[in-house]
């Protein structure tokens, strides 16, 4: 089979939404600014299909209004859902198109806006959104607070220190990795009707311990309840994407995909699918935890990452070094391939390696992929 790899990878920056610099612009501008983007200088006639994932936006396929948007009406377009890691799922469905030979480049990511996100309703005007599974006491289907962060805090022994600790070091990192320019090379300017956005402004830079310490539990009336607005993610806007190709087309590779997985746990367990999902991936490329230099785990809480440094025995300095969703924010359907952007430019500051991205998704799932750059 001819091997996938990354030839382009792009993101905008990460806005936080209802207030921040996106919240005025839908997701359908934020994917033809990306797409636009991960296509340039690519021959279009190479181009065979884009693959956008989407969550809560009401239908209709942004993928198929980007490609118009950019110059490219001879590709069709695919919207594709795997709740949170959709942005991954769309990666490696284009990956596997290549390696199957039916495809020779295909343009994959996603794209997010919480703020401009239709409000779906039942009869009767409540708001809804559409659930990832059957509603549970024990596993709400719209309350992931409960769901996610506070199952896999108790089911691990979590601690609110701990927590709120690893999501001080989250904004730290992430605030280091804008200050040192990390992510120049891998965003791409957003214009706004409120001008220019260039970098992510979900960090707090005034953020400690205590202030991290003194937020309110989200459900008080829940004894012991440890996860606040601070150990938790944000809501966002955003977008990411990815060229894959065939790498006998001979452009220049940043990346290789290696391999991918998903899971799936009761929905109450959300949290921990990271701890199957990447020995799963590194399984199917015949590699094992020792072989990885980088993770990415998404902080949709910070006791998701936590759970699997502990569950893994993962060294915590190798997991999110420029930050994840406690600091640079969780954008749903963007995160995955936010997370693969990252990584990927990441691993090339530092000369090459093996990166993993994992992350959990609604209704007890979760994924992970493998990738390797090269040396330069």
């Amino acid at each position: 089979m001819p091997e996938a790899v990354l030839v382009a990878a792009l993101r905008t920056p990460i806005g936080t939404a209802f207030k921040g610099s996106l919240r005025d612009t839908s997701a359908y501008d934020l994917a033809d600014r990306v797409v636009a983007a991960v296509a340039e200088g690519l021959d279009p006639d190479l181009v065979d299909d884009l693959v956008l994932a989407e969550s809560h936006y009401g239908g209709g396929v942004v993928a198929r209004h980007a490609a118009v948007t950019a110059g490219l009406p001879q590709l069709p377009g695919l919207a594709l859902n795997r709740h949170c890691a959709a942005g991954l799922a769309a990666v490696s469905t284009a990956a596997a198109s290549v390696r199957a030979g039916m495809e020779r480049l295909v343009l994959a990511g996603g794209v997010n806006s919480a703020s401009t996100a239709p409000k779906l309703s039942f009869l009767g005007g409540e708001r809804w959104v559409p659930p990832s599974h059957p509603d549970r006491p024990d596993a709400p289907n719209l309350d992931m607070s409960i769901t996610v962060g506070w199952n896999t805090a108790v089911r691990e022994g979590l601690t609110r220190e701990e927590m709120d600790a690893w999501a001080l070091r989250s904004h730290r990192n992430a605030v280091r990795a804008l200050d040192e320019g990390r992510f120049k090379d891998e965003t791409v300017l957003v214009d706004t009707p409120h001008g220019p956005f260039e970098a992510d402004e979900h960090p707090r830079r005034d953020t400690s311990a205590a202030k991290l310490a003194a937020l309110k539990p989200l459900h008080p009336e829940i004894e012991g309840f440890s996860i606040t607005a601070g150990n938790a993610c944000g809501a966002n806007d955003a977008a990411a994407a990815v060229a894959v190709a065939d790498e006998r087309l001979g452009l220049p590779t940043l990346a290789r995909v290696r391999s991918w997985a998903s899971v799936a746990r009761d929905p109450a367990e959300t949290g921990l699918t990271p701890t199957y999902a990447i020995p799963k991936a590194l399984g199917r490329a015949g590699m094992t935890l020792s072989d990885v230099d980088l993770f990415e785990i998404n902080e949709a809480f910070a006791s998701v990452p936590l759970a699997a440094v502990r569950h893994l025995g993962l060294d915590p300095d190798t997991v999110n070094v420029n930050g994840s969703g406690c600091s640079l924010g969780h954008p749903v359907a963007a995160t995955g391939a936010r997370m693969v952007v990252t990584l990927v430019h990441e691993l090339r500051r530092r000369g090459g390696g093996v990166g993993v991205a994992s992350m959990c998704a609604g209704g007890g799932m979760g994924s992970a992929l493998v990738l390797e750059v090269p040396a330069p």
